[in-house]
Protein backbone atom coordinates (compact mmCIF):
# COMPACT_ATOMS: atom_id res chain seq x y z
CA UNK A 1 0.00 0.00 0.00
CA UNK A 2 1.03 3.51 -0.90
CA UNK A 3 2.08 5.66 1.73
CA UNK A 4 -0.72 8.60 2.28
CA UNK A 5 0.11 11.78 0.34
CA UNK A 6 -1.46 13.97 3.03
CA UNK A 7 0.00 14.87 6.09
CA UNK A 8 -1.38 12.72 9.21
CA UNK A 9 -2.49 15.92 10.87
CA UNK A 10 -4.82 16.61 8.39
CA UNK A 11 -5.85 13.12 7.66
CA UNK A 12 -7.30 13.36 11.29
CA UNK A 13 -9.53 16.39 10.98
CA UNK A 14 -12.60 16.59 9.24
CA UNK A 15 -14.10 19.51 7.52
CA UNK A 16 -16.28 22.20 9.21
CA UNK A 17 -19.63 20.77 9.83
CA UNK A 18 -21.28 24.12 9.54
CA UNK A 19 -19.67 24.69 6.05
CA UNK A 20 -20.67 21.15 5.39
CA UNK A 21 -24.54 21.99 5.95
CA UNK A 22 -24.28 25.03 4.31
CA UNK A 23 -23.15 23.54 1.22
CA UNK A 24 -25.57 21.07 1.49
CA UNK A 25 -28.47 23.72 1.42
CA UNK A 26 -27.16 25.27 -0.99
CA UNK A 27 -27.06 22.10 -3.11
CA UNK A 28 -30.39 21.18 -2.50
CA UNK A 29 -31.23 24.70 -3.87
CA UNK A 30 -29.48 24.43 -6.49
CA UNK A 31 -31.38 21.15 -7.36
CA UNK A 32 -34.76 23.19 -7.31
CA UNK A 33 -35.26 22.90 -3.94
CA UNK A 34 -37.00 25.24 -1.90
CA UNK A 35 -34.83 25.35 1.29
CA UNK A 36 -35.45 27.47 4.58
CA UNK A 37 -32.08 27.72 5.46
CA UNK A 38 -31.70 27.92 9.36
CA UNK A 39 -27.35 27.33 9.33
CA UNK A 40 -25.55 29.95 8.41
CA UNK A 41 -23.94 31.80 10.99
CA UNK A 42 -23.12 35.18 9.64
CA UNK A 43 -25.47 38.94 9.34
CA UNK A 44 -28.05 38.97 6.80
CA UNK A 45 -27.43 42.90 6.51
CA UNK A 46 -25.14 44.89 4.52
CA UNK A 47 -22.37 46.17 5.89
CA UNK A 48 -23.21 49.72 6.62
CA UNK A 49 -22.57 52.18 4.17
CA UNK A 50 -19.82 54.31 5.95
CA UNK A 51 -17.56 51.00 5.80
CA UNK A 52 -17.94 50.28 2.57
CA UNK A 53 -16.95 53.58 1.23
CA UNK A 54 -13.80 53.71 3.51
CA UNK A 55 -12.68 50.88 1.57
CA UNK A 56 -13.57 52.16 -1.26
CA UNK A 57 -11.76 55.54 -0.66
CA UNK A 58 -9.15 53.51 0.46
CA UNK A 59 -8.32 52.32 -2.97
CA UNK A 60 -9.04 55.41 -4.51
CA UNK A 61 -6.64 56.50 -2.88
CA UNK A 62 -4.20 53.65 -4.07
CA UNK A 63 -3.73 52.19 -0.53
CA UNK A 64 -3.55 49.14 -2.32
CA UNK A 65 -0.24 47.74 -1.43
CA UNK A 66 1.17 45.65 1.48
CA UNK A 67 0.52 46.78 5.15
CA UNK A 68 3.26 45.75 8.02
CA UNK A 69 2.35 41.77 8.43
CA UNK A 70 0.59 42.69 12.06
CA UNK A 71 -1.70 45.31 10.47
CA UNK A 72 -1.70 48.89 9.48
CA UNK A 73 -0.56 51.12 12.16
CA UNK A 74 -3.94 53.15 12.67
CA UNK A 75 -6.15 49.91 13.00
CA UNK A 76 -3.99 48.51 15.35
CA UNK A 77 -4.11 51.65 17.49
CA UNK A 78 -7.53 51.58 16.77
CA UNK A 79 -7.84 48.05 18.16
CA UNK A 80 -6.14 49.51 21.18
CA UNK A 81 -8.48 52.08 22.02
CA UNK A 82 -11.41 50.02 21.07
CA UNK A 83 -9.99 47.36 24.06
CA UNK A 84 -9.52 50.24 26.24
CA UNK A 85 -12.92 51.70 25.81
CA UNK A 86 -15.32 48.75 25.65
CA UNK A 87 -13.36 46.47 27.70
CA UNK A 88 -11.32 48.18 29.96
CA UNK A 89 -8.04 46.48 28.80
CA UNK A 90 -4.46 48.14 28.47
CA UNK A 91 -3.06 47.10 25.58
CA UNK A 92 0.06 48.67 23.46
CA UNK A 93 -0.49 48.35 19.65
CA UNK A 94 2.45 46.71 19.38
CA UNK A 95 1.00 43.45 21.11
CA UNK A 96 -1.69 43.22 18.82
CA UNK A 97 -1.68 41.64 15.42
CA UNK A 98 -4.48 41.88 12.79
CA UNK A 99 -5.34 38.70 11.00
CA UNK A 100 -7.49 36.58 8.62
CA UNK A 101 -10.41 36.81 10.58
CA UNK A 102 -10.72 35.71 14.26
CA UNK A 103 -11.14 32.22 13.14
CA UNK A 104 -6.75 32.62 11.60
CA UNK A 105 -6.17 34.55 14.62
CA UNK A 106 -7.80 31.05 16.93
CA UNK A 107 -5.66 28.82 14.72
CA UNK A 108 -2.48 30.65 14.65
CA UNK A 109 -2.54 31.08 18.80
CA UNK A 110 -3.05 27.30 19.17
CA UNK A 111 -0.02 26.93 16.50
CA UNK A 112 2.55 28.68 17.94
CA UNK A 113 1.96 27.51 21.18
CA UNK A 114 0.76 23.77 21.29
CA UNK A 115 3.35 20.62 20.92
CA UNK A 116 2.31 17.68 20.38
CA UNK A 117 0.34 16.02 23.40
CA UNK A 118 -0.47 19.42 25.13
CA UNK A 119 -4.32 19.35 25.58
CA UNK A 120 -6.25 22.02 24.96
CA UNK A 121 -9.98 22.62 27.19
CA UNK A 122 -13.10 22.64 25.11
CA UNK A 123 -16.61 23.15 26.96
CA UNK A 124 -19.07 21.47 24.99
CA UNK A 125 -21.17 22.72 23.31
CA UNK A 126 -18.25 24.29 21.30
CA UNK A 127 -17.69 26.32 17.95
CA UNK A 128 -17.61 23.37 15.48
CA UNK A 129 -13.65 23.87 14.54
CA UNK A 130 -12.07 24.21 18.23
CA UNK A 131 -11.30 20.56 18.54
CA UNK A 132 -10.05 20.39 15.29
CA UNK A 133 -7.72 23.09 15.19
CA UNK A 134 -6.22 21.47 18.38
CA UNK A 135 -5.85 18.57 16.38
CA UNK A 136 -4.51 20.22 13.37
CA UNK A 137 -1.79 21.74 15.93
CA UNK A 138 -0.92 18.31 17.34
CA UNK A 139 -2.94 19.00 20.05
CA UNK A 140 -5.09 16.99 22.00
CA UNK A 141 -8.41 18.74 22.66
CA UNK A 142 -10.51 17.74 25.95
CA UNK A 143 -14.07 17.94 25.49
CA UNK A 144 -15.35 19.48 28.92
CA UNK A 145 -19.26 18.90 29.03
CA UNK A 146 -21.92 21.26 30.43
CA UNK A 147 -25.30 20.55 30.68
CA UNK A 148 -28.46 22.65 30.01
CA UNK A 149 -29.24 22.92 33.88
CA UNK A 150 -25.74 24.77 34.24
CA UNK A 151 -27.22 27.24 31.09
CA UNK A 152 -24.28 24.99 28.73
CA UNK A 153 -21.66 27.32 30.84
CA UNK A 154 -18.43 26.22 32.65
CA UNK A 155 -17.94 26.04 36.20
CA UNK A 156 -15.22 26.28 38.42
CA UNK A 157 -15.75 22.75 39.75
CA UNK A 158 -15.65 21.07 36.56
CA UNK A 159 -12.85 23.48 35.39
CA UNK A 160 -10.53 22.18 38.48
CA UNK A 161 -11.81 18.72 37.80
CA UNK A 162 -10.26 19.10 34.38
CA UNK A 163 -7.36 20.39 34.42
CA UNK A 164 -3.94 18.58 34.32
CA UNK A 165 -0.13 18.50 34.39
CA UNK A 166 -0.72 18.39 30.37
CA UNK A 167 -3.41 20.99 29.86
CA UNK A 168 -1.91 23.98 27.60
CA UNK A 169 -5.11 26.01 26.70
CA UNK A 170 -8.60 26.46 28.13
CA UNK A 171 -10.83 27.74 25.37
CA UNK A 172 -13.39 30.28 26.45
CA UNK A 173 -16.59 31.59 23.99
CA UNK A 174 -19.00 34.29 25.56
CA UNK A 175 -21.01 34.68 24.13
CA UNK A 176 -21.31 30.90 22.89
CA UNK A 177 -21.90 29.40 19.35
CA UNK A 178 -23.95 27.15 19.90
CA UNK A 179 -25.67 28.18 23.00
CA UNK A 180 -25.31 32.02 23.33
CA UNK A 181 -24.55 31.37 26.63
CA UNK A 182 -23.01 34.45 28.75
CA UNK A 183 -20.85 34.76 31.59
CA UNK A 184 -21.39 36.95 34.43
CA UNK A 185 -18.58 38.89 36.52
CA UNK A 186 -19.37 36.23 39.21
CA UNK A 187 -18.63 32.81 37.10
CA UNK A 188 -15.79 34.37 35.60
CA UNK A 189 -14.22 35.20 39.17
CA UNK A 190 -14.85 31.40 40.19
CA UNK A 191 -12.91 30.48 36.63
CA UNK A 192 -10.10 33.03 37.54
CA UNK A 193 -9.45 31.60 40.98
CA UNK A 194 -9.11 28.13 39.54
CA UNK A 195 -6.88 29.33 36.53
CA UNK A 196 -4.56 31.12 39.61
CA UNK A 197 -3.49 28.12 40.84
CA UNK A 198 -2.37 26.42 37.40
CA UNK A 199 -0.04 28.95 35.74
CA UNK A 200 0.73 26.73 33.23
CA UNK A 201 -2.60 26.93 31.71
CA UNK A 202 -2.78 29.48 28.92
CA UNK A 203 -6.77 31.13 28.45
CA UNK A 204 -8.05 32.20 24.93
CA UNK A 205 -11.13 33.92 24.95
CA UNK A 206 -13.10 33.78 22.17
CA UNK A 207 -14.89 37.36 22.19
CA UNK A 208 -16.19 37.61 18.75
CA UNK A 209 -20.28 37.58 19.60
CA UNK A 210 -19.26 40.15 22.78
CA UNK A 211 -22.01 42.69 21.35
CA UNK A 212 -24.44 40.69 20.32
CA UNK A 213 -25.97 40.59 24.30
CA UNK A 214 -29.83 41.02 25.38
CA UNK A 215 -29.28 41.79 29.29
CA UNK A 216 -28.19 45.70 28.05
CA UNK A 217 -24.99 45.50 29.21
CA UNK A 218 -21.50 45.56 28.24
CA UNK A 219 -19.70 42.29 28.48
CA UNK A 220 -17.12 41.91 31.07
CA UNK A 221 -13.89 40.31 30.25
CA UNK A 222 -12.06 37.94 32.23
CA UNK A 223 -9.08 39.73 32.73
CA UNK A 224 -11.16 42.94 33.80
CA UNK A 225 -12.39 40.51 36.63
CA UNK A 226 -8.67 38.93 37.15
CA UNK A 227 -6.18 41.21 35.60
CA UNK A 228 -3.34 39.13 37.05
CA UNK A 229 -4.33 36.45 34.36
CA UNK A 230 -3.20 39.10 31.64
CA UNK A 231 0.47 37.45 30.73
CA UNK A 232 -1.62 33.76 30.03
CA UNK A 233 -4.72 35.35 27.95
CA UNK A 234 -5.37 35.78 24.40
CA UNK A 235 -7.82 38.21 23.39
CA UNK A 236 -9.06 37.01 19.98
CA UNK A 237 -12.43 39.15 18.41
CA UNK A 238 -12.54 40.59 15.24
CA UNK A 239 -15.58 42.69 13.07
CA UNK A 240 -17.27 40.02 11.12
CA UNK A 241 -20.50 39.40 13.33
CA UNK A 242 -20.69 42.81 14.97
CA UNK A 243 -20.64 45.18 11.63
CA UNK A 244 -22.23 42.56 9.24
CA UNK A 245 -18.24 42.00 7.70
CA UNK A 246 -17.84 38.02 7.44
CA UNK A 247 -16.33 38.10 3.81
CA UNK A 248 -14.08 40.67 4.82
CA UNK A 249 -11.85 38.72 6.58
CA UNK A 250 -10.46 40.76 9.53
CA UNK A 251 -10.16 39.87 13.03
CA UNK A 252 -7.23 40.11 15.55
CA UNK A 253 -5.11 39.34 18.58
CA UNK A 254 -4.11 41.19 21.52
CA UNK A 255 -1.68 39.23 24.32
CA UNK A 256 1.50 38.49 25.68
CA UNK A 257 4.13 39.91 23.80
CA UNK A 258 6.43 36.73 22.89
CA UNK A 259 3.12 35.00 21.84
CA UNK A 260 2.08 38.16 19.55
CA UNK A 261 5.81 37.68 17.99
CA UNK A 262 5.13 34.33 17.45
CA UNK A 263 2.33 35.07 15.44
CA UNK A 264 3.78 37.76 13.29
CA UNK A 265 6.50 35.32 12.66
CA UNK A 266 4.04 32.62 11.60
CA UNK A 267 1.83 35.00 9.87
CA UNK A 268 4.63 36.58 7.63
CA UNK A 269 5.07 33.12 6.59
CA UNK A 270 1.94 32.44 5.18
CA UNK A 271 -0.36 34.89 4.47
CA UNK A 272 1.79 38.05 5.00
CA UNK A 273 -1.08 41.14 6.00
CA UNK A 274 -4.61 41.25 6.26
CA UNK A 275 -6.22 42.48 3.02
CA UNK A 276 -5.27 45.73 2.59
CA UNK A 277 -8.68 47.37 1.75
CA UNK A 278 -10.77 45.04 4.70
CA UNK A 279 -7.91 46.99 7.16
CA UNK A 280 -9.43 50.08 6.27
CA UNK A 281 -13.36 49.44 6.17
CA UNK A 282 -12.40 47.86 9.64
CA UNK A 283 -10.36 50.83 10.75
CA UNK A 284 -13.81 52.86 10.06
CA UNK A 285 -16.22 50.15 11.42
CA UNK A 286 -14.07 50.28 15.05
CA UNK A 287 -13.76 54.14 14.69
CA UNK A 288 -16.97 55.65 12.98
CA UNK A 289 -20.69 55.45 13.86
CA UNK A 290 -21.85 52.93 15.93
CA UNK A 291 -25.30 53.09 15.70
CA UNK A 292 -25.87 50.15 13.29
CA UNK A 293 -24.41 48.18 16.14
CA UNK A 294 -27.32 48.55 18.54
CA UNK A 295 -29.89 48.68 15.92
CA UNK A 296 -28.74 44.74 14.51
CA UNK A 297 -28.99 43.78 18.25
CA UNK A 298 -32.81 45.22 18.54
CA UNK A 299 -33.63 43.65 15.75
CA UNK A 300 -32.30 39.80 16.57
CA UNK A 301 -33.54 40.39 20.30
CA UNK A 302 -37.25 40.17 18.19
CA UNK A 303 -36.02 37.38 15.67
CA UNK A 304 -35.11 35.86 18.83
CA UNK A 305 -38.12 36.02 20.86
CA UNK A 306 -40.16 34.74 18.20
CA UNK A 307 -38.13 32.33 17.65
CA UNK A 308 -38.12 30.98 21.00
CA UNK A 309 -41.99 31.14 21.17
CA UNK A 310 -42.33 28.92 18.06
CA UNK A 311 -40.07 26.68 18.54
CA UNK A 312 -41.47 26.08 22.11
CA UNK A 313 -45.18 25.01 20.80
CA UNK A 314 -43.62 22.32 19.11
CA UNK A 315 -44.00 19.34 21.02
CA UNK A 316 -41.04 17.18 21.43
CA UNK A 317 -38.82 20.83 21.36
CA UNK A 318 -38.31 23.06 23.73
CA UNK A 319 -35.45 26.08 24.09
CA UNK A 320 -34.51 28.16 26.19
CA UNK A 321 -34.03 32.02 25.06
CA UNK A 322 -29.86 32.52 24.78
CA UNK A 323 -28.63 35.98 26.38
CA UNK A 324 -26.32 36.55 23.47
CA UNK A 325 -25.28 35.56 19.84
CA UNK A 326 -27.67 34.89 17.27
CA UNK A 327 -28.30 31.15 17.69
CA UNK A 328 -30.71 29.08 19.12
CA UNK A 329 -29.82 25.58 20.44
CA UNK A 330 -32.81 23.53 20.89
CA UNK A 331 -33.50 20.38 22.74
CA UNK A 332 -34.58 17.59 20.28
CA UNK A 333 -34.48 14.98 22.96
CA UNK A 334 -38.31 14.39 22.88
CA UNK A 335 -38.69 13.59 19.05
CA UNK A 336 -35.59 10.66 19.52
CA UNK A 337 -37.48 7.85 19.18
CA UNK A 338 -40.54 8.64 17.05
CA UNK A 339 -40.81 6.95 13.33
CA UNK A 340 -41.47 9.56 10.11
CA UNK A 341 -44.02 8.62 7.83
CA UNK A 342 -41.51 6.45 5.61
CA UNK A 343 -40.94 3.99 8.56
CA UNK A 344 -37.67 5.03 9.89
CA UNK A 345 -37.22 5.47 13.48
CA UNK A 346 -35.16 8.79 14.57
CA UNK A 347 -32.25 7.57 16.59
CA UNK A 348 -30.28 10.82 17.60
CA UNK A 349 -30.17 14.55 16.35
CA UNK A 350 -28.85 13.33 13.23
CA UNK A 351 -31.40 11.54 12.10
CA UNK A 352 -34.19 14.50 13.07
CA UNK A 353 -31.96 17.31 11.06
CA UNK A 354 -32.05 15.11 8.18
CA UNK A 355 -35.47 14.17 8.50
CA UNK A 356 -36.66 17.95 8.71
CA UNK A 357 -33.88 18.47 5.72
CA UNK A 358 -35.42 16.06 3.67
CA UNK A 359 -39.29 16.50 4.59
CA UNK A 360 -39.63 20.14 4.97
CA UNK A 361 -36.46 21.24 3.78
CA UNK A 362 -35.55 23.22 6.88
CA UNK A 363 -31.69 23.42 6.91
CA UNK A 364 -30.33 23.23 10.91
CA UNK A 365 -27.27 21.53 12.03
CA UNK A 366 -27.20 18.29 14.81
CA UNK A 367 -26.06 19.13 18.40
CA UNK A 368 -23.67 16.10 17.63
CA UNK A 369 -21.48 18.39 15.79
CA UNK A 370 -21.06 20.60 18.97
CA UNK A 371 -19.99 17.53 21.20
CA UNK A 372 -23.39 17.94 22.56
CA UNK A 373 -26.15 15.26 21.04
CA UNK A 374 -30.05 15.48 21.19
CA UNK A 375 -30.03 19.04 20.06
CA UNK A 376 -29.98 20.90 17.17
CA UNK A 377 -28.91 24.42 16.33
CA UNK A 378 -31.15 27.32 14.50
CA UNK A 379 -29.57 30.74 13.32
CA UNK A 380 -31.76 33.81 13.89
CA UNK A 381 -29.54 35.49 11.32
CA UNK A 382 -31.92 36.22 9.46
CA UNK A 383 -35.96 37.63 8.56
CA UNK A 384 -38.57 36.94 11.12
CA UNK A 385 -40.56 35.69 7.49
CA UNK A 386 -37.67 33.17 7.07
CA UNK A 387 -37.80 32.09 10.69
CA UNK A 388 -41.73 32.14 11.16
CA UNK A 389 -41.81 29.72 7.83
CA UNK A 390 -39.24 27.28 8.79
CA UNK A 391 -40.72 26.88 12.63
CA UNK A 392 -44.00 26.41 10.96
CA UNK A 393 -42.50 23.76 8.85
CA UNK A 394 -40.72 22.49 11.43
CA UNK A 395 -44.31 21.97 13.36
CA UNK A 396 -45.45 20.44 10.35
CA UNK A 397 -42.74 17.67 9.88
CA UNK A 398 -43.28 16.74 13.85
CA UNK A 399 -47.19 16.59 13.69
CA UNK A 400 -46.38 13.69 10.60
CA UNK A 401 -44.11 11.86 13.38
CA UNK A 402 -46.21 8.68 14.96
Amino acid sequence: MSTPRIAARIRRIKPSPSSAAAERAATLRREGKKIVNLVVGEPDFDTPEHIRRAAYEAMERGDTRYTATAGTPALRQAIAEKLSRENGLDYDPAHIIVTCGAKHAIFNALAVTVDTGDEVLIPAPYWVSYPDMALACDGTPVIVPTTEEQDFKLDAQTLARYITPKTRWLMLNSPTNPTGATYSPEELRALADVLLDHPRVLILTDDIYEHIRYDGRKMRHLLHVEPALRDRVVVINGVSKTYAMTGWRIGYAAGPADIVAALDKLQSQSVSNACTISQAAALAALTGDQSFVAESVRIYERRRNRAVELLNKIPGLSCKAPGGAFYLFVNCAGLIGRTTPAGKTLENDSDIVLYFLETVGVALIAGSAYGTPNYFRASIATSIEIIEEGCDKLAHAVSELK
